[in-house]
């Protein structure tokens, strides 16, 4: 890898890093609709349940991708600082997790790049949906 390379991988590393917020907020959307829904569920109006019910669930989601972006994160960290050497040894090494199929070609580092910034993308988006979907239930807890 050279240092354009390198440049990137911490670059990408950075703004990964950087949604660890938004994983924090999605987090504490999910605990606190799954907290009250099992402490007050049976009295809440039926949309307002559905609404933390749909935090919940999408906070399933959430984790999911906050835990690739994490990984993901790792990865080019250690690219950017040379503890990996090379795409194809991190192919490699994910091929032998069982984390990434066997693939004919490696893909280039632009395309790697671009699919980490998509997943961020759409962590952003299931946190967006979990605090509009909150705010939904808050809204209309008190209607009967």
């Amino acid at each position: 890898m050279n240092d354009n390379d390198r440049a990137l991988c911490a670059a990408t590393a950075g703004l990964l890093r950087a949604s660890g917020t938004l994983a924090t907020w999605g987090l504490a959307l999910s605990f606190i609709a799954g907290l009250v829904l099992a402490l007050t569920g049976r009295s809440l109006p039926s949309v307002s349940w559905a609404a933390y019910a749909v935090v919940a669930l999408v906070g399933l989601l959430e984790r999911y991708l906050a835990l690739r972006l994490r990984l993901d994160a790792g990865m080019y960290e250690a690219l950017a600082r040379g503890a990996i050497g090379s795409l194809a040894a991190l192919d490699g090494t994910l091929e032998g997790l069982g984390l990434r199929r066997t693939a004919d070609a490696s893909r280039p580092l632009a395309d790697r790049v671009l699919l980490a910034r998509q997943l961020m993308q759409r962590h952003s988006i299931a946190v967006a949906v979990q605090t509009v979907m909150f705010a939904l239930a808050l809204a209309v807890q008190d209607w009967r």
